[in-house]
């Protein structure tokens, strides 16, 4: 089991940045993904960044903006936002995949635990 709780949300001025960050807790050793994913209002969620064993991955709208890194010494995952637009508004989940083979780092059905999210507002 692998709990995960997310840290650093707020509201933040359009141009601002922001932190994020993902502590995870429980058998983590076995962790070859973690994810972070978010859902604005009425849509779906989607996936935003990952780390994997095999590198990193990142959604299209946030290439250049958003940086995804991990301190292992803390077990702790951390997505730096820059540069944060009104679209980037919506609440921010941490996941981890436990799964022996990732295809898709950035799909929800590849990760097993999630953490409840933290709002991140950035107003027009």
């Amino acid at each position: 089991q692998v709990q995960l709780q997310e840290s650093g949300g707020g509201s933040v001025q359009s141009g601002g940045s922001l932190r994020l960050s993902c502590a995870a807790s429980g058998y983590t050793d076995g962790s070859l993904c973690m994810g972070w994913f978010r859902q604005a209002p009425g849509k779906e969620r989607e996936g935003v960044a990952a780390i994997c064993r095999s590198g990193k991955s990142y959604a299209w709208s946030v290439q250049g903006r958003f940086t995804i890194s991990q301190e292992n010494a803390k077990n702790t995952v951390y997505l730096h936002m820059l540069s944060l637009r009104p679209e980037d508004t919506a609440v921010y989940y941490c996941a981890a995949s436990m799964k022996s083979t990732v295809v898709g780092p950035l799909q929800e059905y590849e990760y097993d635990f999630w953490g409840q999210g933290t709002q991140v507002t950035v107003p027009h």
